[in-house]
């Protein structure tokens, strides 16, 4: 994306201010692989951007280092081309080594602190919880910049974690000020409906648009819905 920056202003300062505003303006957050199985990963991309996707996050186990860094430039080039914000799971090393504009860690990742020391200070960060102390924990965590709640209800893109439902997301919207996103077997329709109703004004989702016939369009009833 080209941004006009003023004369005399910081360029990271700028690109942070950036990635600020977006994430405050975002409501719909896809999780997918590399798409190696149907060799579709640009036009994918494309498709959930322009469908209304706001940040793309890659989260793949089964690739090595440098075919991350690989689908990763991709992931960077499409979302650069639409003006939106694409995320790394996981790798500090490899989120540096791409420019990601956020970077997402587990409760058994890197510490906040870790993460930022490598990364500097204009990347975002964000933390996935799954219990009320550790949602008030990650508001409370100066260095990060947004978390995720869920799952709300058992998927299997996390086998074995327990659904946390949407009472969790009730308490979490009633004290949280930092951007949030309820995650876990949302999908457009009742579910959707249910977390909105809980309070919950922005989503993650995976399957319901990785495995959609349509992504576009998949994606842009998911982002009118939460609307």
């Amino acid at each position: 994306m080209t941004t006009d920056i003023p004369p005399h202003t910081d360029v990271s300062d700028s690109r942070r201010a950036w990635r600020e505003a977006e994430l405050a303006r975002a409501s719909l957050y896809l999780c997918t692989d590399a798409r190696s199985a149907q060799g579709d990963l640009p036009e994918f991309l494309d498709a959930a951007y322009a469908g209304g996707a706001d940040i793309i996050q890659l989260r793949d186990k089964t690739l090595e280092a440098r075919d991350e860094i690989a689908a990763l430039e991709v992931l960077k080039e499409v979302a650069e081309r639409h003006g939106k914000l694409f995320s790394v799971n996981d790798r500090a090393d490899i989120a540096l080594l791409v420019g990601a504009d956020v970077f997402h860690i587990g409760q058994g990742d890197l510490t906040s602190a870790q993460a930022r020391a490598v990364l500097g200070p204009d990347v975002l960060l964000g933390r996935s919880t799954h219990s009320r102390e550790q949602a008030l924990a990650a508001e409370a965590d100066g260095e990060i910049d947004y978390f995720c709640v869920g799952p709300v209800w058992e998927t299997p893109t996390k086998p074995g974690r327990p659904a946390v439902g949407t009472g969790l997301l009730a308490e979490t919207a009633a004290s949280a000020v930092k951007p949030w996103f309820a995650i876990g077997g949302i999908k457009a329709g009742p579910r959707l409906s249910e977390v909105r109703e809980a309070g919950a004004e922005r989503v993650v989702v995976v399957r319901a648009i990785t495995s959609a016939v349509d992504p576009a369009a998949a994606a842009r009833v998911l982002k009118e819905e939460s609307a």
